[in-house]
């Protein structure tokens, strides 16, 4: 599957209605007046962000989407059927711009939010509204008035399910590459990826999730070292984060160096980033002495934890601020370059992608 964040679409509101010219005539009844009813108001085209869409996939198939237009008018003062409104839905994240002007129409930032991109046209109004005493048999009635066609550009400003982070070498492009079909470039030297890679992940069981490999991130990238802020921007337009470390460049005696040079990159960028769900991962173990090096990473983790439920509501210790309501309780150990570990982080991914999706969709009370 290719990953789709971008469709441009033509929408295309109802017409209104005519209004109706009739007069009431029944036995007995003389000069029984004007009895034309309104036509009923055309559809409108609804945007609607939904948790459960991920991709923009089938608004690139689908070029025109259109409401239906309302009916025209009857006697006895019945009135025309409103059109049915088009519902689009699209993924949270979803920024919606006018194709031709480039202006802003909507950002859909949450689950259920709605925006209304084009109103259907109002009906006309029949022959019985044009009654008065002087004109007390009018023979007109107004046409409805015409929907509106729009050219709608949607962005999908989430990148991705799952962002992929750690410092240069760690293995993220060999990651992407074994779990999804993205083939981003590999080599052994620092910056190889230059650009976000985009893949997506078919677990077992649940939906396609799309994954980002983010390029490298060292020391001083939030104030532009390296790769600068611009990655980081990326980083901020993914739901959980894979942390990626080399587990063959563990020093025992600071285990966690690259997890916490990483992260205090994340906090100092922005609080949002500091915040977000981590899953850390340890790559390359299927090199030569790397046990020892897993387990002084896991024992030192261990300990960390318990400093971050003493730490817990401390918001001015810069340092771990990451912290905060994000401990690490499981630690996956895995060979990107074999295979080894994969489908189960695959099924924790789509685990908690799921687990995600049904919080956000239980009713707000």
């Amino acid at each position: 599957m290719k990953f789709i964040d971008e469709a441009i679409i033509t929408a295309r509101s109802g017409n209104g209605g005519p209004g109706c010219v009739s007069f009431r005539r029944e036995r007995f009844i003389e000069r029984g007046g004007p009895d034309g009813g309104d036509g009923g108001n055309g559809g409108s085209i609804i945007l609607r962000a939904t948790q459960g869409k991920r991709t923009l996939v089938d608004l690139r198939r689908q070029k025109i989407i259109t409401a239906q237009n309302g009916t025209s008018g009857e006697g006895r003062l019945r009135h025309g059927r409103k059109g049915s409104d088009q519902i689009i839905e699209v993924p949270p994240g979803t920024i919606i711009t006018n194709a031709d002007t480039g202006s802003l129409i909507a950002d859909m930032t949450v689950h259920g939010q709605e925006h209304v991109v084009a109103h259907g046209g109002m009906g006309g109004r029949g022959n019985k509204r044009f009654a008065t005493s002087t004109n007390r048999a009018p023979r007109h009635a107004q046409p409805g008035i015409p929907g509106v066609e729009l050219h709608i550009k949607l962005e999908l400003k989430l990148l991705a399910d799952v962002g992929i982070v750690g410092l240069p070498n760690a293995g993220k492009s060999t990651l992407i590459s074994t779990i999804s079909s993205a083939r981003p470039k590999i080599a052994d030297y620092p910056f190889t990826t230059l650009t976000p890679s985009l893949g997506m992940v078919q677990p077992e069981f649940g939906e396609p999730f799309a994954v980002a490999d983010i390029p490298g991130l060292i020391e001083g990238a939030h104030d532009g070292t390296g790769l600068g802020t611009r990655f980081l921007k990326h980083v901020e337009r993914t739901g959980i984060l894979i942390h990626l470390i080399d587990a063959s460049q563990i020093n025992p005696e600071t285990p966690l160096e690259a997890l916490n040079l990483i992260n205090r990159e994340l906090s100092l960028y922005s609080d949002f980033l500091a915040q977000k769900e981590q899953i850390v991962v340890l790559n390359k173990i299927d090199l030569t002495d790397i046990e020892p090096k897993v387990e002084a990473f896991k024992t030192a983790m261990k300990e960390l934890n318990k400093k971050s439920d003493a730490l817990h509501g401390q918001a001015n210790f810069l340092e771990h601020k990451y912290l905060q309501g994000n401990k690490v309780n499981q630690i996956l150990a895995i060979s990107a370059a074999t295979g080894k570990g994969t489908k189960e982080l695959i099924a924790l991914l789509a685990q908690k992608i799921n687990v995600s999706d049904q919080k956000t969709d239980m009713p707000h009370e």
